[in-house]
């Protein structure tokens, strides 16, 4: 790819919309945060740690996912976690970020929800403050636990409702319909949430589907195997429903080989809504501007792309119409120099 190409993505001002903030967690910090908090970690140094992400799907993944979050005991540990990732997204011109947590990956290890979103608020407001980034949060259910467990931090989370814009459904797709959790989704969008969810990873179209129709998604996290029903691909395309793309994640969980293998080009000559983002960016090996760069280069895509890919991510975020409006302005700027 040329230099040109290269350093339009890099300057562009972007959204990052499929982001797990535990997923941001470097093996720096987590032997810092393993140190401060007494924890003891099942590798020997950073580079052991480092040499463990050799993924062979996504459960694979999950199980050091989860045993890196036990790291994270106290508020401060939250706040140094996201301030880590604002700084990060700073450098790759991220404008706006919609970030997921897990509290039930902390709650069930007694760590109170108070202490988890207001660690991850007190570095976002500092991130607005002093980088310029807005952000939202959304509070993922994870789809491995039972409805009644995602019914009950619901609930929890009630006191805190001002700290989060969302309500995700993440962790292992298979086996884990959608439709498993639409009692729940239905009591989140009664509260005035917003709705994602994850599906179209690892599972079939149908999850997709039933996103949609049984949780009220408003975007599709992932959603890369919509291409494999013709019907619910003209239908994205036509509801202008966004995917939150991630391809480096895709490759390293190896939903596809190689990212030359990607369908990211095929989806936007679908003609649906895409963005690229980072997902969990330390055990995935790229934030979200070598996400753009590395899968631009490998599937020859260009400057219109890219802009209509910026665009988009503005575009399919919750922000109110007005701050929406100035980042599409500014993404045109850039495009038009």
């Amino acid at each position: 790819m040329n230099r040109e190409l290269t350093a339009l993505i890099e300057r562009m001002p972007k959204a990052e919309l499929h982001l797990h903030i535990e997923g941001t967690l470097e093996p720096e910090l987590m032997f810092e945060l393993a140190k401060r908090n007494g924890v003891s970690l099942p590798y020997a140094n950073v580079e052991a740690l480092r040499a463990a992400y050799d993924f062979s799907d996504l459960q694979s993944f999950l199980d050091i996912y989860y045993a890196g979050a036990s790291v994270l005991r106290t508020r401060q540990d939250f706040t140094d976690l996201a301030w880590a990732y604002f700084e990060r997204a700073k450098r790759d011109n991220v404008a706006h970020a919609e970030i997921f947590f897990d509290p039930q990956t902390h709650t069930a290890r007694g760590i109170a929800f108070a202490t988890v979103i207001e660690g991850l608020s007190a570095a976002a407001r500092r991130a607005e403050s002093e980088l310029g980034i807005s952000s939202a949060f959304i509070l993922c259910f994870l789809r491995h636990l039972p409805e009644e467990d995602a019914f009950a931090t619901l609930e929890e989370a009630q006191p805190f409702r001002d700290h989060f814009v969302a309500v995700g459904l993440d962790s292992s797709e298979r086996g884990h319909p959608p439709s498993k959790f639409a009692r729940v989704f239905a009591r989140s969008r009664s509260l005035g949430l917003h709705a994602v969810a994850h599906a179209g990873e690892e599972g079939p179209p149908e999850y997709i589907r039933e996103a949609l129709d049984l949780l009220g998604a408003e975007r599709i996290d992932h959603g890369v195997r919509c291409l494999e029903d013709p019907e619910l691909t003209r239908r994205l395309a036509r509801d202008r429903i966004a995917l939150t793309v991630c391809p480096l994640s895709n490759v390293k969980l190896r939903v596809f080989p190689t990212i030359r293998d990607h369908n990211l080009a095929r989806l936007l000559a679908a003609g649906l809504t895409v963005t690229v983002n980072s997902d969990d960016p330390a055990y995935f090996g790229g934030y979200v501007n070598e996400n753009f760069v590395t899968t631009f280069e490998a599937l020859g895509l260009d400057a219109p792309r890219a802009r209509a890919v910026a665009r988009a991510s503005f575009e399919a975020s919750f922000l109110e119409p007005s701050a929406k409006a100035r980042h599409l302005e500014a993404v045109e700027a850039c495009f038009a120099r």
